[in-house]
């Protein structure tokens, strides 16, 4: 098992680069040709940049439990309390992801009315929903542990 929880545990970093790369790189990019730039529409670009840069915080959160979660894995204490709060804890920085993104949805929106570009509010949509996917899965398996511990807990007691 500790080679599968490596690999993944290698994946959760490999996703982490990109998104803090963005962050470091491409977002202040996209600032500054914006404000450089003679577009119009600049003044809708930018709450939605800051929901880009707030996401981040609830993403590297997520990241990190998921990361905690595979060391409990890797320690033989996937049937935790431990485990329960990690999968609460990404759960909860999904929704708060998608809740930001959400509210970012009216930007989006005023963007492909006023570019002429329906496929933006495609992105924003995609950007909200995926998130609550995350969020539901992490639901499921949080349940699912939390019964699986509830159980072990009951044969436990009549040994």
């Amino acid at each position: 098992m500790k080679r599968e929880t490596l690999f993944l545990k290698t994946v959760v970093l490999l996703l982490a680069i990109p998104v803090l790369a963005g962050c470091i790189f491409l977002l202040p990019w996209i600032a500054k040709d914006i404000s450089a730039g003679d577009w119009e529409y600049a003044y809708l670009l930018y709450p939605i940049l800051v929901v880009m840069y707030v996401s981040v915080i609830p993403f590297f959160i997520a990241l990190y439990q998921a990361f905690r979660l595979l060391g409990f894995i890797d320690k033989d204490k996937a049937f935790s309390e431990l485990s329960v709060k990690a999968l609460r804890l990404i759960k909860f920085c999904a929704v708060a992801i998608s809740i930001l993104y959400l509210a970012s949805m009216p930007f989006f929106y005023l963007i492909g009315d006023k570019d002429d570009a329906p496929g933006v509010i495609v992105i924003g949509m995609v950007l909200t929903f995926a998130p609550i996917v995350i969020a539901v899965f992490a639901a499921v398996l949080q349940q699912l542990l939390q019964n699986a511990i509830d159980i072990k807990a009951e044969n436990d007691l009549t040994v």
